[in-house]
């Protein structure tokens, strides 16, 4: 039994150390392979790199805190708004909603136009103005929409 066990182990330590190489190799390989698929990827799939005007950069920071303080806020609220709680509890809950930032209200975001950041005549559905709306319609490049011919 010891026999075994002094032999299970010298084996184990000449394959472990064959392993380190085989591992450091496999690693520089999959790193090399993983930074040429990211690289491909990178450069075949657009994104947005600008916006259109400040505005839409500024949308775009009120709708990330949005989202991130929208969870915190819907509880807030709900224990604000709750008659059946003592009026200690509703006003601690009023006082920690008050704390939180401004843009993390829903009432500051603006509908605006993904394209042009334009902040009027936006198509809900589709967060487009009604004249980038009626442009991709007309070139067939909104799906399901189709111009009226009487």
């Amino acid at each position: 039994m010891a026999a075994a066990r002094a032999l299970f182990s010298s084996v184990v330590g000449q394959v472990s150390s064959s392993c380190n190489v085989l591992k450091q190799v496999c690693c520089n390989n999959l790193w090399r392979s993983s930074t040429a698929v990211q690289s491909a990827v990178t450069t075949t799939v657009p994104s947005r790199t600008y916006y259109a005007d400040w505005r839409m950069l500024r949308d775009v920071k009120r709708r990330r805190i949005v989202k991130q303080y929208a969870a915190q806020r819907l509880r807030m609220n709900s224990l604000r708004k709750n008659d059946i709680l003592p009026k200690e509890l509703q006003e601690f809950a009023d006082r920690d909603i008050h704390a939180l930032p401004r843009d993390s209200s829903t009432v500051r975001l603006r509908g605006r136009c993904a394209i042009t950041s334009r902040p009027r005549g936006v198509v809900h559905k589709w967060r487009l103005s009604r004249i980038q709306f009626r442009l991709l319609a007309d070139a067939n490049l909104l799906s399901g929409v189709t111009r009226a011919m009487w």
